[in-house]
């Protein structure tokens, strides 16, 4: 019998890919551009000659987003579950030099300098309060389908040495904190409502704990983001997508980015194919908005949620088994 907990599990990750693959196209252009050039993304799209951090891929393609999630992925389960910030790093690294990372535009700037920092020796612990943008949030999803929430400290704990190889900072660990535990719940059965209104809290205790920024509280965005989306319901999908960018931001910084994607869901109302659609025509760090909303409302709906045409184009375009890793995690994470 299939559980529950292994078709969110299945969800938060075909979801990360989904809204990735979805958003790669659009991935780093304003919004008039996207409209200008796309008209409306409803589906996967290659990447455009003209877009310079698109361009090679192909239709159903996902990014570093997901690339850096399984390189997370594959090192929770070497480690039958244990966060090993030096395992990561090394996965992250490896991915990295085989895809030539270091010299083409695939990298963030925050992860480029961290990884660049421990390949000339030096330690993670050395690195400091690195990293203000959303790379470990966008990766953190599995780490979410791994961790139980019952112990708020152990699991911040858990993300904060996720994000040590190269986000290190309260911003950072805040907003990886938030992705992880919209997913974790959804996986326990928590209702979007509930998670909600947890994860304020969360934030501000992962921000809070080890301040090394002067930036806003996550907490703050996090609120008036679901504020904003209470009050574009019932608004057509164009002019929700507008009022997210000009207000709450769509860029690579975690204060823009997480609210963001978080707003998403609640726009979604946790509907995978909608929100993986909204986030590829929001502009600005589309594939990174997209796949950590998306893998938020894949967990709480379920890999079936999304269409089975976009699941299989996933798995043929990017040769990735992912009901193979739902199913280690789930062991992992449902063992006796």
């Amino acid at each position: 019998m299939i559980s529950k907990g292994y078709q969110s599990i299945l969800g938060a990750l075909y979801g990360q890919a989904v809204g990735d693959a979805m958003g790669m196209p659009s991935e780093l252009w304003p919004q008039r551009q996207v409209q200008t050039f796309f008209g409306w993304i409803d589906n996967f799209l290659p990447g455009p000659a003209e877009n310079f951090a698109a361009s090679e891929f192909v239709a159903g393609e996902f990014t570093d987003d997901t690339q850096q999630a399984i390189a997370l992925m594959d090192a929770l389960i070497a480690a039958d579950g244990a966060v090993e910030p030096e395992r990561i790093a090394a996965n992250i690294i490896a991915w990295a030099e085989g895809v030539d990372a270091f010299n083409k535009n695939i990298l963030g700037p925050s992860s480029k300098a961290a990884l660049r920092a421990i390949l000339s020796g030096r330690s993670i612990d050395s690195l400091g309060a690195n990293g203000i943008t959303n790379g470990a949030a966008m990766r953190v999803a599995p780490l979410g389908c791994l961790l139980p929430s019952g112990n708020r400290e152990a699991f911040i704990h858990a993300v904060r040495l996720s994000c040590s190889p190269t986000h290190q900072s309260d911003i950072a660990v805040a907003g990886a904190a938030a992705i992880a535990w919209a997913v974790s719940r959804a996986v326990e059965g928590a209702d979007w409502p509930c998670i909600k209104a947890e994860l304020p809290g969360v934030a501000e205790q992962a921000q809070l704990e080890r301040v090394t920024t002067f930036s806003p509280l996550l907490s703050r965005r996090l609120d008036w983001g679901f504020e904003l989306a209470a009050r574009l319901r019932g608004l057509g999908d164009a002019a929700v997508v507008a009022e997210l960018y000009r207000t709450l931001g769509a860029g690579m910084d975690t204060i823009e980015s997480v609210p963001t994607a978080l707003a998403l869901v609640d726009c979604a109302q946790g509907d995978p194919r909608r929100c993986a659609v909204l986030a590829a025509n929001l502009g600005g760090d589309t594939d990174t908005i997209g796949a950590m909303a998306t893998a938020v409302c894949g967990a709480l709906r379920g890999a079936d949620a999304l269409p089975a045409e976009w699941r299989e184009r996933i798995r043929k375009v990017n040769g990735v088994d992912f009901e193979s890793y739902a199913r280690a995690l789930s062991a992992l994470r449902f063992r006796g």
